[in-house]
């Protein structure tokens, strides 16, 4: 095995369509967050990202994109922000991970949604996680036939709710791709608020996942496209989701819907419209992504694997490191896995929030503020 390790720039139109061959001829491989259009993406706004390329007999076979770090520590490419990751490759591929970390000046290797079939990591592997996703098809009619199929349970409520909306607000109709890049500036404000109120970090105070989401937004190629989709009552935009999409799957990422307007539940309303959507987009899948949420629970129709740990060598960088994550990431993961502390836990999130808001109104309406 030959590995060749490369800035994401460096990636000739040839290497890329390699990849993309890659993803194509494994489904698990699918997932637009494996794209190397995600990889040159970040790459351009973090200067760490490289990528490793795997040559049998000269053939590429298999691509490991990741961020490099100080002393050699490295972590899966947009770690913290992808929901999918893995080294992407042919079919009968496999690989020695001590060798792999050598050839990329590596000490150790952090991943959180590591795709399950990537048997050459599983020794590192610390956990493994259920990721909800949605098997889709074109329904036979319109959109309310095809929730009455699909989820008769909440059929009833959701129409319900959605007439509701249409006659206090105006007539609900939906975009799956919607285009204008104001809309998107909706969204991560939307989110952005909801991020604070709930006592979250706020990925969108950061000024380069903004950067990157932009850019994303306006990608269009076949295993990665980014797909702005809206609701909107009358005019009014009252949901959003953005997420990137591969020919055949489509990753929930980012979904906020207008904070005066809860009790028409329309950010689940968002999530259906945009399942029934993306079947007839092509999509066969819908990922929404590591994580226990009751919605997730509502729309899921099976669930995936995916994997959290640190791929290391012998070396006390490598020690360190994971001394200093991993117990930090077990402590959430406990509080996470139990609802006895997870409700607790988020509750007190969501009451540290409400007062950083409150605070940041009060200052922001000071005299000589």
């Amino acid at each position: 095995m030959e590995i060749t390790i490369h800035r994401p720039g460096e990636l000739t139109s040839a290497l890329r369509g390699s990849w993309h061959r890659a993803m194509d001829e494994s489904p698990e491989y699918a997932n637009p967050f494996l794209a190397p259009e995600f990889a040159l993406a970040v790459g351009r706004r973090r200067g760490g990202v490289r990528v490793a390329v795997l040559r049998e007999g000269g053939e590429p076979v298999g691509f490991l994109p990741y961020e490099r770090g100080l002393l050699g520590t490295g972590r899966a490419v947009g770690l913290g922000l992808s929901d999918c990751q893995a080294l992407v490759h042919r079919p009968g591929v496999t690989w020695d991970t001590g060798e792999l970390l050598r050839a990329c000046g590596l000490s150790i290797f952090e991943f959180d949604h590591l795709v399950q079939e990537q048997r050459p990591f599983a020794p590192h592997v610390t956990g493994t996680f259920a990721s909800p996703v949605i098997d889709v098809k074109p329904g036979d009619g319109g959109y309310p036939q095809w929730l009455r199929g699909a989820y008769p349970g909440l059929a009833k409520t959701t129409l319900k709710k959605e007439r509701r909306l249409g006659r206090d607000v105006g007539e609900v109709r939906f975009a799956f791709d919607e285009r204008d890049p104001r809309l998107l500036r909706t969204l991560m404000r939307w989110k952005s608020a909801q991020y604070r109120r709930t006592g979250r970090m706020d990925r969108f105070a950061r000024p380069w996942i903004v950067d990157l989401v932009d850019h994303l937004f306006h990608v269009r190629e076949e295993h990665f496209t980014g797909v702005l989709s809206v609701l909107y009552a009358g005019d009014r935009p009252v949901a959003a989701h953005f997420g990137p999409r591969s020919s055949t799957v489509l990753a929930a990422w980012f979904t906020a819907y207008d904070p005066e307007l809860p009790a028409y539940s329309p950010g689940l309303m968002m999530h259906l419209r945009t399942a029934e959507a993306a079947a007839r987009h092509g999509v066969t899948l819908v990922d929404l992504g590591r994580g226990d949420k009751e919605y997730k629970d509502w729309l899921k129709t099976r669930e995936l694997r995916v994997g959290e740990g640190f791929a290391a060598r012998p070396h006390p960088v490598a020690v360190a490191h994971r001394m200093w994550r991993r117990p930090v990431r077990g402590l959430r993961n406990t509080v996470l896995a139990h609802p006895r502390l997870r409700e607790p836990a988020d509750q007190l999130l969501r009451t540290a929030g409400r007062l950083r808001t409150r605070g940041g109104a009060a200052a922001a309406t000071a005299p000589g503020a």
